[in-house]
């Protein structure tokens, strides 16, 4: 039965070629846009290294100090990490990091800008990176504040041309550092993407271990079956016991840890947010809502044509109902022939969307940006793809099921 429907699917495709180009392109488009979409968030969210502990790792992205009348709201400072979030029952490794910072250097008169992001020993522990050069710092280089820097291929390529870095020298930002490592490239949407990596105690500003509020990122990962809301009760617990430094109109400090989607929702809140609570739900509806309010728009256009194409098949329709078709069986084959529109649809858009990829991936829009379509990407395009043809076919399908036979055979709606 599907082989006769599949069958019948194509040749109308082939029956009136204009209808099925513009619905092709209505449908490969929407697709396109919504497979880019995925690849963003898979590039920035999955699993992959250096991040290879995405759903065991929570980060501490916000922090704020109220007082009265005054609420100050940034990044957290290295006191309220050192103090209030290290030792953690249930996290295996914590690590601090600055959010990255620019260091300008100048190599033969020319003018270089990199980020530069100062870490403790155990970022080299939480991320897995590809050295293809030397190896990390230690804890005994952090604790010396020895001038000694990591950098990524790109940095090197910039620096020092095709030839090996490890031993040789960088002026960054008026420190001279002696590189003992290379790393592979992190695209910028990736927390530990930096070009240049540095010992936490190299900064050249002072002061930075009495903030509360700062520019750093720590990462927390959890051990195997810990429990991310007992995690955050116990920091919530203590962060209740802060004290107010003296002198200061501030009366409480809040701050929680989250996964980086749940951080993600909290970001895009309007207004000023919860600490008590997380924001992937609101990430999670905001995220659907989009996707099916982008999908509705041109689903609404399709569903016209589909109208307009199935009602030039009423006496073809008439037939079948008079010789005892059921409303049920007509309308699983229109929605079988969108489907099959929508499928071809889909993957003309999928091979698309790997165009509109390597553009960005080449363009430098985003840096060290590798996106790819992969199996995940894959299947969310198929699940997307079959939604966007059930919104656009099942009404066409129930309205055309419900017409009398004696109507649709004299051609009248």
């Amino acid at each position: 039965m599907l082989k006769n429907y599949l069958t019948l699917a194509w040749k109308v495709l082939q029956r009136r070629k204009v209808f099925t180009a513009i619905s092709l392109f209505g449908t490969s488009f929407t697709l396109v846009v919504l497979t880019v979409a995925v690849a963003l968030f898979d590039h920035a969210l999955s699993p992959v290294p250096p991040e290879v502990h995405m759903s065991r790792t929570l980060v501490m992205g916000r922090a704020r100090m109220q007082g009265d009348g005054n609420t100050w709201q940034s990044p957290p400072g290295y006191r309220l990490i050192h103090d209030y979030a290290r030792n953690l029952p249930g996290v295996q490794l914590m690590t601090v990091q600055t959010e990255g910072s620019v260091a300008t250097s100048f190599v033969q008169g020319r003018k270089i800008e990199s980020t530069l992001k100062h870490t403790d020993a155990e970022f080299w522990q939480l991320y897995q990176f590809t050295f293809l050069e030397g190896s990390p710092y230690g804890a005994s280089d952090v604790s010396s504040a020895r001038l000694v820097v990591v950098i990524n291929e790109t940095s090197r390529r910039r620096f020092f041309g095709e030839g090996p870095a490890v031993g040789r020298y960088i002026d960054a930002d008026g420190q001279r550092f002696q590189v003992i490592g290379v790393v592979k490239d992190v695209p910028s949407l990736r927390t530990p993407s930096a070009d240049l990596y540095a010992p936490l105690t190299t900064q050249k500003s002072k002061g930075w271990e009495e903030e509360y509020l700062g520019n750093f990122s720590p990462a927390f990962l959890l051990t195997p079956g810990a429990r991310p809301e007992e995690v955050r009760a116990e920091f919530a617990s203590r962060l209740g016991t802060w004290k107010p430094p003296a002198n200061s109109n501030w009366k409480t400090l809040s701050a929680t840890l989250e996964t980086r989607f749940e951080g993600m929702g909290r970001n895009l809140y309007p207004g000023q947010t919860d600490f008590t609570r997380t924001y992937g739900g609101f990430l999670t509806m905001l995220l659907t809502g989009a996707a099916l309010v982008f999908m509705a728009l041109p689903a609404i256009n399709l569903v016209n044509l589909n109208v307009s194409r199935i009602m030039e098949r009423a006496s073809e329709i008439g037939v079948r109902k008079a010789f005892g078709a059921s409303s049920r069986a007509l309308v699983v084959q229109f929605v079988v022939e969108n489907l099959a529109l929508t499928v071809i649809g889909g993957l003309l858009g999928f091979v698309l969307a790997g165009f509109v990829l390597r553009s960005i991936n080449q363009s430098g829009l985003i840096p060290y940006a590798d996106m790819s379509l992969n199996p995940r990407i894959f299947l969310w395009g198929v699940g997307l793809s079959v939604v966007f043809g059930l919104l656009s076919g099942v009404y066409p399908a129930w309205r055309m099921s419900r017409v009398h036979p004696v109507v649709a055979l004299k051609g009248t709606r």
